[in-house]
């Protein structure tokens, strides 16, 4: 029986990952080099990958991080003043308080970027739990944001469904044995989800919750 669901937050909730994408897109092209998509699945959904020691390698010489950084925090921040919550999520939220299911959230992220986000959105009431990258050792695709995640809402792997956009977020779902919806935005949607237990939706508008949780059921 389903009693929870843990949502993943960049990419998932709201689509920070896309604008990224595209900054980093900029910059490679910028240096007269391609950002692929190979490199960024090396990065998305987790944390403390490299984005600039591929371009560096390209080069052959050193950048000037620090103003690579301050350009591309100013343009993405600028592109998330502006950005809504992915279609289908409200719902979901909805659905779920209404279902009675408890609802958390498992993110690769720090705490402050994740509740500033959801403050602002006005979803931060929805969650009964919050798990980040401030409260474990290893991020995604390592499955310890889900294991803390399971054990704080106090139900088991069986009981719970993941919700996640990225190739290392699904891994890390199927790691902690959950059966998760992967709901790919523009930049993982043609990354290789390779180890994945669940369904591949491209809007949770195409699967309710309640079909979701009877598909995972029967599973």
């Amino acid at each position: 029986m389903i009693k929870a669901v843990i949502f993943d937050f960049d990419g998932t909730i709201l689509d920070t990952e896309t604008p990224w994408y595209d900054v980093f897109c900029e910059i490679y092209k910028e240096h007269g080099a391609a950002f692929s998509r190979e490199i960024w699945g090396t990065a998305v959904g987790t944390q403390g990958t490299d984005l600039y020691a591929p371009l560096e390698q390209m080069l052959g010489r050193q950048l000037d991080r620090a103003e690579l950084k301050r350009s591309q925090y100013q343009k993405h921040e600028a592109i998330l003043e502006q950005q809504d919550i992915r279609e289908g999520v409200k719902k979901y939220l909805d659905d779920a308080r209404r279902l009675g299911l408890r609802i958390g959230l498992a993110s690769s992220s720090e705490r402050k970027w994740v509740t500033g986000f959801l403050q602002k959105h006005g979803l931060l009431g929805y969650f009964d739990v919050l798990r980040t990258r401030d409260d474990v050792v290893r991020v995604k695709p390592d499955p310890e944001l889900y294991i803390q995640a399971l054990q704080a809402l106090g139900v088991t792997n069986g009981e719970a469904i993941a919700i996640e956009d990225s190739p290392n977020g699904v891994r890390a779902a199927a790691r902690a044995g959950l059966c998760c919806i992967a709901v790919p935005n523009p930049s993982t949607a043609e990354l290789l989800f390779d180890e994945f237990n669940g369904v591949r939706v491209d809007s949770l508008t195409s699967i309710s919750l309640e079909e979701a949780i009877l598909k995972f059921t029967i599973m």
